[in-house]
């Protein structure tokens, strides 16, 4: 199903009062039209693993998908309080069969990077691959933490 801007027939009166909007409309629709690599997001530019990224008590959990990788294509780096999760993957496909040939290619880069709270213990951190998905598990420091503060009654 594909969506289109809604306009107006020909024969129907404009209001002046939304000619304003409509020029920002139009300028907005054509930079968005014209900006370089928009439309080739995923080809030109490569692609962006999902990640996902949970907070728990003790630790930090994260997870990403990576399918068609193997443990040699990832790197996983931590400096500064940025973790940055790189990796490339290379595939081809040939076919050949009785009346047909095909092959294809799909190759491509990328780099993650996501700044990671106060806290954390950058020498412990742990990542593991399996199937497809990569695990890091960045655990907390004993500070970091929290304490729970009781409250009193005023008397």
């Amino acid at each position: 199903m594909a969506l289109e801007l809604w306009r107006s027939r020909p024969g129907l009166a404009r209001r002046p009062l939304l000619d304003p909007f409509r020029a920002v409309e139009d300028m907005m629709t054509r930079m968005f039209e014209d900006w370089p690599g928009l439309r080739a997001v995923g080809t030109a530019r490569g692609w962006a693993p999902a990640i996902d990224m949970v907070d728990r008590e003790k630790e930090i959990v994260l997870k990403a998908d990576l399918p068609g990788l193997e443990q040699k294509d990832i790197e996983v780096h931590v400096e500064n309080g940025v973790l940055t999760i790189r990796g490339e993957r290379k595939e081809e496909r040939e076919a050949r069969e009785e009346d047909y040939y095909c092959c294809e290619r799909w190759m491509g880069s990328f780099s993650r990077s996501i700044t990671l709270p106060q806290g954390i213990d950058p020498d412990r951190i742990q990542a593991k691959f399996k199937n497809g998905t990569l695990e890091v598990r960045i655990p907390k420091a004993a500070q970091a933490a929290g304490k729970k503060i009781e409250i009193q009654a005023a008397a």
